[in-house]
């Protein structure tokens, strides 16, 4: 089993910046590729970002690529979601997740992320 917990959502204006932080217990074999997704209301569920946990190796949404960041700490078994220069669209709900598959397999597809965490709720205002 594996346990995601995510934090540091908030409100922010336009052109500002949040870190979302995830951290996770549990069986590490589960965690091959740990993503960020989101979804607003009404909305589908959508990757936002993925990082091949055993060699670090990032994917991004088009909608993102240059504005935020994933990385991780192994020390911490912590994954982070660096977010800059955030727009009204970024606005939703931001879920952790961990594949038992490697991301080139498993991102972005939602249905091959096994464990999700509670989310966070981030909030752009123009």
């Amino acid at each position: 089993q594996v346990q995601l917990v995510e934090s540091g959502g908030g409100s922010v204006q336009a052109g500002g910046s949040l870190r979302l932080s995830c951290a996770a217990s549990g069986d590490a074999f589960s965690r091959k590729c740990m993503g960020w997704f989101r979804q607003d209301q009404g909305k589908e569920r959508e990757g936002v970002a993925g990082i091949y946990i055993r060699y670090g190796f990032p994917y991004y949404a088009d909608s993102v690529k240059g504005r935020f960041t994933i990385s991780q700490d192994s020390a911490k078994n912590t994954v982070y979601l660096e977010m800059n220069s955030l727009k009204p669209e970024d606005t939703a709900m931001y879920y952790c997740a961990a594949s038992q598959e490697a991301c080139y397999a498993a991102w972005p597809s939602r249905w091959r992320f096994g464990y999700w965490g509670q989310g966070t709720q981030v909030t752009v205002s123009s």
